[in-house]
């Protein structure tokens, strides 16, 4: 093994053995290189005063050669913010305006101790980054019945983690804590899990409410005091899209120092909550009493990025930190919340209003970008695919009942007019 690797081991494993023992196999060795191109590329960014020959780019006038068919649609940001190579833990100005925005807006995270974000390639590479430092060939990767269907790639195809999915509610649909805790003290003989949690919830938009969140919180404790190394991961793609009475805040905060057995990592970015899905800048940030910890953890996600992207593109990061700065931006945010907002509520109100009653029912929504009906009387690929091909209408079947509605990309205006079409689908397929 490397020695820079043994080095970041011992580090953590005199600090906190048993987030030591979380790490997977690749976890343990990966290492970021100390010497090479990088380091010393970056002493000579230092040093170098007359001529720096180290460095992988193009320059020209002093500053970062480029294409004027280029530029002229970018010109109002400097050359130097747009086309070199941006860190590998990414913008340091970016990492530092995601911190503040993260204590702004999650209250309990204050007097924790928490690492600075690294800059991710949105949000699927970090939980990327997730499986391959945590994960190894058997491990249970625990997260509920209802979710994002890359998780089985991410976890399941590509590190072979054993999945383990419980209810996501209870009869009384609420969230189903109780499936969680038992899921968690499942795997008291192996004395490790991950477990995800994705609120708002992607495909039901269900964001627990703070009782909830109180016995999550409670669950993933009891495992630890049982014996069992937790690694928590929040996935919170759809932050701040809270609509009703529920968790204003990511439970990262929650479960940050809550035993030595856990492992608190928040895996989030601007891609859904600014409106910038195609930017591809996301964040992860874990959560430890020890500054150690931090840092070796840090360095070793930097080595996973390092021997995967290198590091994510720079004028996206450069666009989201100027928005952040911006004063404007807190007010256009709002606007776009209200509109979401307005949205969900409009869905909410026809759901409710009964013409739609024999067709399905709806698992609860308060957040996010989607809801879930529950079909009472035909399949949901058999809905799904009559839709699309009668009326033109996209919707996403999930298993036997469930069809996933995102109210995030129809206008409020047409919210009525797709509701019908979707139960005169579902008349079609009765008199058919």
């Amino acid at each position: 093994m490397n020695p820079l690797a043994v080095q970041l081991n011992q580090s953590i494993q005199t600090s906190n053995e048993h987030v030591y023992d979380m790490l997977s196999q690749l976890g343990k060795e990966i290492y970021f290189p100390k010497e090479g191109i990088l380091s010393q590329s970056a002493e000579a960014g230092k040093l170098a005063k007359k001529y720096n020959a180290t460095i992988g780019i193009a320059t020209e006038a002093g500053g970062p050669m480029h294409l004027n068919v280029i530029h002229e649609k970018l010109s109002a940001f400097n050359p130097k913010d747009l086309y070199p190579y941006a860190p590998p833990a990414g913008k340091p100005e970016l990492r530092t305006a995601w911190r503040e925005k993260m204590l702004k807006e999650n209250p309990s995270l204050h007097n924790k101790s928490f690492g600075n974000p690294i800059v991710t390639n949105a949000l699927t590479h970090g939980l990327s980054v997730v499986a391959d430092l945590f994960a190894d060939e058997g491990d249970a990767v625990i997260y509920p019945d209802k979710n994002w269907e890359n998780y089985e790639l991410t976890f399941g195809i590509r590190r072979h983690a054993r999945l383990v999915n419980f209810p996501l509610f209870t009869e009384q649909m609420t969230f189903n804590s109780q499936g969680l805790r038992d899921a968690l003290l499942a795997q008291k003989d192996a004395g490790k899990a991950i477990v995800i949690l994705n609120f708002p919830n992607n495909p039901t938009g269900y964001t627990p409410g703070a009782r909830e969140g109180e016995e999550i919180v409670a669950a993933v404790r009891e495992a630890a005091e049982a014996g069992i190394n937790v690694v928590a991961v929040t996935d919170d793609a759809y932050f701040g899209l809270f609509f009703e009475e529920s968790l204003q805040e990511s439970l990262f905060g929650k479960l940050a120092s809550i035993h030595p057995r856990v492992l608190a990592v928040k895996v989030d970015g601007a891609t859904k909550e600014e409106y910038v899905w195609g930017f591809r800048v996301g964040f992860i940030t874990y959560a430890s009493d020890s500054s150690e910890v931090l840092s070796a953890l840090e360095q070793k996600t930097l080595g996973i990025i390092r021997a995967t992207i290198s590091s994510g593109p720079h004028p996206s990061q450069t666009f989201v930190l100027e928005a952040l700065k911006s004063p404007e931006f807190e007010q256009q945010k709002a606007e776009k919340f209200a509109v979401m907002k307005g949205r969900a509520n409009t869905v909410k109100r026809l759901l409710d209003s009964g013409k739609y009653d024999d067709a399905w029912d709806y698992y609860p929504f308060n957040s996010g970008y989607f809801m879930c009906l529950k079909l009472k009387t035909v399949q949901a690929e058999a809905l799904r695919t009559h839709l699309l091909q009668q009326y033109g209408v996209g919707t996403i079947a999930l298993g036997e009942q469930d069809l996933r509605v995102a109210f995030s990309c129809i206008e409020e205006a047409s919210l009525e007019d797709l509701y019908n079409l979707i139960y005169q689908g579902v008349q079609d397929l009765l008199e058919a």
